[in-house]
């Protein structure tokens, strides 16, 4: 299989965002004990937090007994699930991204601060990401976004909380690692892509259970359910340089498949965790325009694209 030429597929500035990246998050990253790993990411987190907006406030709070983050604003609510392979991250980590988006949307934002693995084996995440879902959805309509395996998580809880009674107007799945086949296409092509590698995916699957998972479990690998009925208006976008790439097409053409309104998109150039390069690359910034402007249209309950997927 040929190696993609990662230097012509990335731009400066992302290989700036890149080495910046690295700088604090060493490659081996994946191997050093949960304690370390999550001192690491959270030195890498904080290098790159950015001031809130002006307006933008939040005040911390339990909602059904899940810690959470509130940016106040207008409804409907957005409900946001962090990154970090089930095993790192919290309110503190995607603090800034999250500001962002209530400040370019002017939605209530909740940034859910869901058990993390090893400690907390699955369901636990999942649970959690159920839970607030439900409480804030008794109040009025949402809309689910979350980045890498907190997309995983609230397409998760779309499947799951299908037929509830729950208003989910639409998702938006960042990034995100759906349960497709780690034998095939990007998951082989992006092996050894920047920022994400397959061994690092492979890792974090497993110990989201303490054991291999499952297969044919949507509430761990959404892509591996066998209904797709039902479910949000959804956006799923990819990085192109990432071995979780193809599960947002393959997700999408699923969801079209069985009636729905799905949308892919796979970001040129872009690697996983561009999220944090909103403010000094580009192409990252022209993908969270997008992000927010697709929030901003479920919120209206209005479908952005022209066709389903």
């Amino acid at each position: 299989m040929t190696t993609p030429d990662y230097q012509s597929l990335i731009d400066a500035p992302t290989w700036a965002f890149i080495d910046r990246t690295n700088s604090f998050y060493p490659l081996d990253t994946a191997t050093k004990g949960i304690a370390d790993q999550r001192a690491i990411y959270d030195r890498m987190c904080q290098a790159f937090q950015t001031d809130y907006p002006a307006g933008v406030t939040a005040q911390d709070e339990a909602i059904a007994g899940v810690p959470c983050r509130v940016y106040p604003g207008k409804s409907p609510t957005v409900i946001y699930l962090h990154g970090g392979g089930y095993v790192v991250g919290g309110l503190h980590s995607h603090d800034g991204i999250c500001a962002d988006i209530r400040a370019k949307t002017g939605l209530t934002l909740v940034a859910v601060d869901y058990r993390l693995s090893p400690e907390h084996l699955h369901p636990a995440a999942f649970d959690d990401a159920c839970a607030v879902v439900r409480a804030l959805g008794a109040e009025g309509p949402v809309v689910l976004a979350g980045d890498s395996a907190g997309g995983n998580l609230a397409a998760a809880a779309s499947h799951a909380l299908r037929g509830s009674g729950v208003a989910i107007l639409g998702q938006v799945l960042i990034y995100t690692g759906l349960g497709g086949d780690m034998n095939q296409g990007s998951y082989l092509t992006h092996s050894n892509a920047p920022m994400l590698t397959r061994d690092d995916v492979l890792f974090y699957k497993d110990i989201r259970h303490g054991h291999p998972p499952p297969d044919g479990d949507a509430t761990i690998s959404p892509l591996q359910g066998d209904d797709f009925t039902g479910l949000p208006m959804t956006l799923a976008i990819a990085a192109e340089c990432d071995p979780l790439a193809d599960d947002a097409h393959d997700y999408a053409r699923k969801v079209t498949e069985a009636g729905g309104r799905a949308h892919s998109i796979t970001e040129p150039g872009l690697v996983h965790g561009y999220l944090r390069a909103r403010g000094s690359v580009p192409r990252a910034a022209a993908s969270f325009d997008r992000i927010t402007a697709t929030i901003s249209a479920f919120a209206e309950n209005r479908w952005p694209f022209g066709g389903t997927q």
